[in-house]
């Protein structure tokens, strides 16, 4: 079995058993799940209701397009935000922490991608919608942008720090 490097044996100056940190590590992750599902159900719920807005029929093709992709990535968001519910309801009762939290952390940052995307779609459709194409994929640049600074410069700017 390949070993996580981000659950090993490494002390961090924590008193806890191998045990007690797989349940702190799932609690984390249990938190997390939390606060991106928010995010995805109420851009989910704004997809769902543009569909019904008068404006909807005056879409252009990538519009729509556009819309049906991040249908789509909001459906795989909530799909992947219920991944490590699923699987600790299948998994808790068969003493396998380990792999619930090892599996679950990889659904959370899939989950966290696809959520970034679905952001970054959203920004892109609504100033394509309200300005115009070029205001769309202006605000697609800048919330990438945005999102590569989240996940690339900040993480090494505070680990430069450390």
């Amino acid at each position: 079995m390949i070993t996580d490097p981000r659950f090993d044996d490494r002390p961090d100056g924590r008193n806890e058993t191998r045990t007690e940190r797989f349940d702190r590590n799932w609690s984390d992750i249990l938190q997390e799940l939390r606060a991106v599902q928010t995010g995805t159900q109420i851009i989910s719920g704004f997809l769902l209701a543009a569909a019904f807005q008068p404006r909807f029929t005056d879409l252009d093709s990538y519009q729509l397009g556009l819309y049906l992709v991040l249908v789509v990535l909001a459906a795989a968001a909530t799909l992947l935000g219920l991944g490590p519910v699923i699987l600790h309801r299948l998994l808790f009762a068969q003493l396998q922490k380990e792999r619930i939290v090892r599996i679950g952390g990889g659904l959370l940052l899939t989950d966290l991608v696809v959520v970034s995307l679905l952001a970054a779609g959203v920004t892109s459709l609504i100033f394509d919608v309200a300005v115009g194409r070029t205001a769309g994929f202006v605000a697609l640049a800048v919330t990438l942008l945005a999102v590569l600074v989240l996940w690339v410069a900040v993480p090494r700017i505070s680990a430069d720090r450390d």
